[in-house]
């Protein structure tokens, strides 16, 4: 198990993405400029009233933000990891991993719904999901988890030069802040967190991108059965 974590979390797969400093310095004005972006759209698409067809809308608008933001700054990876008989593309780990962040939750939401400040922070996302077409938020979370990855730990990962698991952890963090929910921000900074380490690890977003769409798309069934 020991061994399992080290290569999905944490062993280093020899890669070289090195950007000259021309390209390292235009991908990094791109992120800027999308983060910011980002986090205006995300503030005002939780605000909108539940079960309205424009909060859809807003969602995806976001998801194009990070996509566009992704694909504008510069290449982007898939990545690998190791395996006993060399290195493959990530795809059965980071969904394991994915389903272990969802029971780590679990267990989390058994505290926080007895802290009626949180528990209601908790309820106020599920309204939307609870007020909207269950298979069309399937969708739009599924959208929304791909695009942040793609922009977080795809563009704005390659754009940081020191310490980037810690700064895109922050940065995603404080981008979902914008909505106003302090219970959105720790799950974005405990998700980031992980994720960010496969990235690390992996050199790509294939993981990050599995972990994150297997971790949103199970919170959206399981935390209505915790909180209903």
């Amino acid at each position: 198990m020991l061994s399992w974590v080290r290569r999905a979390l944490w062993d280093v797969v020899p890669r070289d993405h090195r950007e000259e400093s021309t390209a390292l310095r235009r991908r990094q004005l791109t992120v800027l400029a999308v983060a910011l972006a980002g986090a205006l759209v995300l503030g005002f698409s939780l605000r909108i009233e539940p079960g309205s067809t424009s909060f859809y809308w807003w969602t995806l608008a976001l998801a194009g933000v990070w996509v566009v933001g992704a694909v504008a700054a510069g290449p982007l990876h898939l990545g690998r990891i190791s395996y006993r008989s060399g290195y493959a593309r990530p795809v059965l780990t980071p969904v394991v991993v994915g389903l272990a962040l969802v029971a780590l939750f679990v267990v989390g939401g058994l505290v926080v719904r007895e802290i009626p400040t949180l528990d209601a922070q908790v309820r106020h996302v599920l309204v939307f999901a609870d007020e909207g077409v269950l298979p069309l938020v399937v969708l739009v979370t599924a959208v929304n988890g791909i695009a942040e990855e793609l922009f977080f730990r795809g563009a704005l990962y390659a754009a940081v030069t020191r310490h980037p698991v810690v700064i895109t952890t922050v940065a995603n963090a404080v981008v979902v802040l914008a909505a106003g929910n302090l219970i959105l921000t720790f799950a974005a900074l405990l998700l980031a967190t992980v994720v960010g380490l496969e990235r690390r690890a992996s050199g790509g977003i294939l993981g990050p991108i599995l972990t994150h769409v297997t971790w949103s798309g199970s919170m959206l069934f399981v935390l209505p059965l915790m909180f209903g």
